[in-house]
């Protein structure tokens, strides 16, 4: 009786956990595979994670051949949802997506060490944000297409600083500039210029 229980029991203790080491082919995610799984593309990228009828879909890890990585969900093969983007140069960006691109609240910090927490539209920086530079300047405010744009103000780190309204991302329209000793520009600006009152 014992060895029945123990052969009904042995192939139980194997198969826990083999799911997510499940090595899939081609033929298996065509035929609309439901389930973990790890597959290795033939130009060396690798998919581990969660699949619904033969697609990338839940949680998973891409790894591209050329060294980038994704963490995060995914939806009908596509980056989407919450997820981490490690790029081959050291570039990170860690938040949301849509549709493969970066789309609503994210963090991006590039190789030289500057820094934007906000929102994303369609791939890029886009709404209310805050970029910190390496070199210690700091913007707070709206940006449009990667560009400050709208109001917002911008903190050198020499101690000077302007706070007003920003077009294609230079100081556009209404705006004061503080200078570190406490001289003050207010009035209207254009392509970064000065203009007057």
């Amino acid at each position: 009786m014992k060895n029945l229980l123990l052969l009904l029991v042995l192939p139980l203790l194997f198969s826990c956990g083999d799911s997510l080491d499940k090595e899939l082919t081609s033929e298996m995610i065509k035929d609309g595979y439901t389930g973990q799984g790890t597959y290795t593309h033939a130009n060396g990228d690798k998919y581990v994670g969660e699949y619904m009828n033969g697609l990338m879909h839940g949680q998973g890890t891409y790894t591209y051949a050329d060294g980038e990585k994704y963490v995060g969900e995914r939806k009908d093969n596509m980056m989407h949802g919450q997820g981490t983007y490690t790029y081959a140069n050291g570039e990170k960006y860690v938040g949301e997506w849509m549709n493969d691109m970066k789309h609503g609240q994210g963090t991006f910090t590039n190789a030289s060490g500057d820094k934007y927490v906000g929102e994303y539209m369609n791939g890029l920086m886009h709404g209310q944000g805050t970029y910190t530079y390496a070199s210690g300047d700091k913007y707070v405010g709206e940006v449009k297409d990667k560009m400050m744009h709208g109001k917002g103000t911008y903190t050198y780190a020499k101690g000077d600083k302007y706070a007003g309204e920003w077009k294609d991302g230079k100081k556009n329209g209404k705006g004061t500039y503080t200078y570190a000793d406490g001289r003050i520009k207010k009035g209207l600006w254009k392509n970064d210029e000065f203009v007057g009152e």
